[in-house]
């Protein structure tokens, strides 16, 4: 029977065998596993076993792995967790893809506005680095889990083994896709039949991936990167012009790295550093902090640029001083420094005083894809994890035989030369995943990020503006309208936005659109010990 017909009941097993005991669905008791909604029935499986949220979060994350095409998979260029608990500093851990030690920074020609010929850095083997994932899952748990990878990726063997049905909006990422999945063998073999793209409602299956999942779950992950596993993966990379070598692959690690904070209101989020995207963030929280803002009516149009400008402001140190801080320097205390937040607010007030935007502007990149999953479990342990192939499919080429789909880490860096965030050996690209966890007595009390690409860090900044700045409940702070903005004149509004607000940012020089936000899920433990979440 296919796994999507029957998902609950072999859950259920899944507990039953992981703990020998009867479970199924989540038991709040033990704790709550949200996001991608098959990863996080598997990881709502895992705690009513018995496992804790870093378990639950892993299971969860190899099941999204294989599920939620086209934007994540264990191939996908990588991404950050943070974990936290009672009395634990909170940590996170970077599995952002490296570039290959032939990766150059002037290995692509860019026009004026730094767009790639052929958008090579995007799709193709040129475009993939060295996945992270995996040794991200596996350095997570060897610090904090309590289970075996072995148990814990059961789930995902059997979605990729047994299949399940291709929902409408899959169908048409594969048709978008599919002149490229024509170009390369491992994908044409995935994801076309008789030449044509696989369309709704027929079953998708990955049996290729089901054994090398299978693999992995007997011998370790390690096969992934020094054994036959990477052999067939460098293969593919050489076979089809590639650079990633058995070198690279060797010499990936996940890596622990100290979150930045933020202190506002009782409140301190944690948030992992550049390469991830959650320092914009922070710094955009600290000027509206600077500025009194939790006090300022939000009714008041002046509140809404406020909100803007100082975003933006972000945006623009955003886009010329954040990549890889193992390889440039990032200047994360000034940024995130007392001095520099009051700096802006002082460039925010006069710009609401005199209602004209500060002067900046964007580069123009777009990028999207990606997954979200968080976890609370009933020891108080926080987990959010976030991780991508990129855009649709990432670089859309597949390592034949195995089933592995790339996602295309190459293209998140700037293709210019003498940038912070230029194309570097061992490089990791700057990217616009924030996991973050709040805490609060010095207890994780919320686990929350987001997926929608460029549009996360601004979603994550709307929530947390709104649930640490203005004290809004986590229901009211998911529910209130969001924004969008990369630093120019452009600007974002959901259609929730109150019309006079929209009419007003018109009125001072800002070009307004309608659209949608990324979408965030969250948990939030509550003072009774008990578990709520939001999503939206």
């Amino acid at each position: 029977m296919p796994f999507d017909l029957d998902r609950r009941a072999f859950l259920g097993a899944t507990a039953c065998w992981l703990a020998g005991s009867t479970a199924s669905g989540a038991d709040t008791r033990r704790g709550l596993a949200t996001g991608q909604a098959e990863g996080a029935e598997a990881g709502n499986a895992v705690l009513a076993a018995g496992g804790n949220a870093v378990d639950a979060i892993v299971s969860a994350a190899l099941v999204a792995g294989v599920v939620a095409l086209p934007a994540t998979g264990i191939g996908g260029y990588g991404g950050h967790l943070i974990v936290a608990g009672p009395n634990r500093k909170p940590i996170a851990i970077d599995f952002n893809s490296a570039a290959p030690a032939a990766a150059k920074p002037d290995m692509f020609k860019t026009d004026e506005q730094g767009k790639v010929a052929g958008g090579a850095n995007s799709h193709g083997w040129l475009a993939a680095g060295v996945p992270g994932v995996l040794a991200g899952l596996q350095l997570a748990l060897d610090k904090f889990g309590t289970r075996k990878f072995a148990d814990l990726v059961q789930p995902a063997i059997q979605f990729a083994k047994d299949g399940f049905t291709i929902k409408k909006n899959v169908a048409a990422s594969i048709k978008a896709a599919a002149g490229q999945f024509k170009k390369d063998a491992g994908s044409a073999r995935l994801f076309l039949k008789n030449g044509e793209p696989l369309a709704e409602g027929e079953m998708f299956r990955n049996p290729n991936l089901a054994d090398l999942l299978e693999r992995l779950a007997t011998i370790g992950v390690g096969d992934f990167y020094t054994g036959k596993t990477a052999e067939k993966i460098v293969a593919e990379f050489k076979k089809n012009g590639g650079l990633v070598t058995a070198d690279d692959l060797a010499a990936y690690k996940a890596v622990e790295v100290l979150p930045v904070a933020l202190e506002w209101n009782g409140h301190t989020i944690h948030t992992p550093p550049p390469s991830a995207g959650g320092l914009t963030v922070l710094q955009t929280l600290a000027a509206l902090k600077a500025l009194g803002w939790e006090k300022w009516d939000p009714k008041d149009p002046v509140t809404t640029q406020a909100r803007v400008e100082a975003l933006r402001v972000a945006w623009g140190d955003r886009l010329r001083s954040l990549g890889d801080a193992r390889h440039f320097d990032v200047p994360i205390e000034k940024l995130l420094s007392e001095a520099y937040a009051a700096a802006t607010a002082e460039r925010v007030r006069a710009a609401v005083k005199n209602r004209k935007p500060i002067p900046g502007d964007t580069d123009g990149r777009t990028s999207g894809g990606t997954i979200h999953l968080s976890a609370l479990d009933k020891e108080g342990l926080a987990v959010a994890l976030t991780f991508t192939h990129g855009e649709g499919f990432g670089a859309q080429v597949t390592v034949d035989g195995l089933g592995l789909v790339l996602g295309h880490g190459i293209s998140r860096f700037d293709p210019r030369p003498d940038r912070a965030n230029s194309i570097g050996p061992g490089k990791r690209p700057l990217h616009n995943m924030c996991p973050t966890i709040v805490m609060k007595g010095g207890k994780p009390l919320i686990a929350l990020g987001a997926t929608g690409g460029r549009r996360i860090p601004n979603t994550l900044f709307d929530v947390l503006s709104y649930r640490v700045g203005q004290g809004q409940s986590l229901a009211e702070a998911v529910k209130s309208p969001r924004m969008h903005t990369e630093g120019d004149l452009n600007l974002t509004l959901e259609a929730a936005w109150p019309a006079p607000l929209t009419e007003y940012m018109k009125s001072i020089g800002y070009t307004v659109k309608t659209a949608g936000a990324a979408s965030l899920n969250a948990i939030e433990r509550e003072a009774t010990g008990s578990l709520k979440s939001a999503a939206r």
